[in-house]
């Protein structure tokens, strides 16, 4: 009987987590965009860095990552921190926080903006992606637009200057007296300042970026398993070595 129910609890969570990445990648007939972002790639860290501080942090904070460990892995020096992204902070030290006051921005949005350390991590590089690119009018939304991978969202359209914006365009299908409407793509209103896929680097830069800061050490820890994984095979070579020549007169 308790095998059976650890087995049926399993089979219920398995669900439940096959249904919540079908909801996040294909809810309405959308599907999640593929973020394809370079980890290793400093120059587009860097500009990732410097779109979150211009268009991010205003409303996130990044609360678990140092200015002092951006510089140190994305090869900045002090004085390009203070002059290019430090608008919130007075010391290298201190980790990106908002500098919005959260009871104003509870009042204005609804919640509280959610930190971004851990976001890419939580949601995928692939959801970011997406939702940065999938806000649509919605005249019945208060800031006027939705967006088709977090429905609802409280968050304002930030880029809509450069994006422009766009319409979302559906079709009903109606089955069993039941109507639903599936998403079929997107349709530009007004241009922005860049171009589809100018917008898209700009987008992938920054979702980088936040990947970047969910384990800023992630480059350096890579580096420091090749040399491991290389001593060791090298120290299994010599106690080889080693233990063939110690054997070798025993029978």
């Amino acid at each position: 009987m308790v095998e059976l129910n650890l087995v049926s609890r399993f089979i219920v969570l398995a669900t439940c987590l096959i249904a919540t990445q079908s909801f996040a990648s294909g809810a309405s007939g959308f599907q999640l965009q593929e973020a394809n972002i370079e980890p290793e790639n400093i120059a587009s860290l860097q500009r990732g860095a410097r779109n979150f501080m211009n268009y991010c942090s205003g409303c996130h904070s990044a609360q678990y990552v140092r200015y002092k460990t951006i510089g140190k892995y994305l090869e900045l020096s002090e004085e390009q921190l203070i002059d290019n992204l430090m608008f919130n902070a007075e010391r290298t030290f201190e980790t990106i926080k908002v500098a919005m006051p959260a009871d104003s921005a509870a009042r204005w949005f609804g919640k509280t903006p959610p930190d971004l350390s851990l976001r890419a991590r939580a949601k995928g590089a692939d959801y970011v992606f997406s939702f940065l690119k999938g806000f649509y009018l919605d005249p019945n939304s208060p800031t006027g637009v939705d967006n088709m991978v977090l429905s609802s969202t409280s968050m304002p359209h930030i880029l809509w200057e450069m994006q422009g914006f766009q319409a979302a365009n559906f079709t009903e299908h109606t089955a069993d007296g039941v109507t639903s409407l599936e998403f079929e793509g997107f349709e530009q209103v007004t241009a922005g300042t860049m171009n589809a896929g100018e917008y898209d680097d700009f987008v992938r830069d920054t979702v980088n970026f936040l990947a970047y800061i969910t384990e800023p050490i992630r480059s350096y820890r890579r580096k420091l398993g090749v040399w491991v994984m290389m001593f060791l095979v090298f120290f299994l070579i010599i106690a080889s070595m080693l233990k063939r020549q110690i054997w070798k007169d025993v029978s």
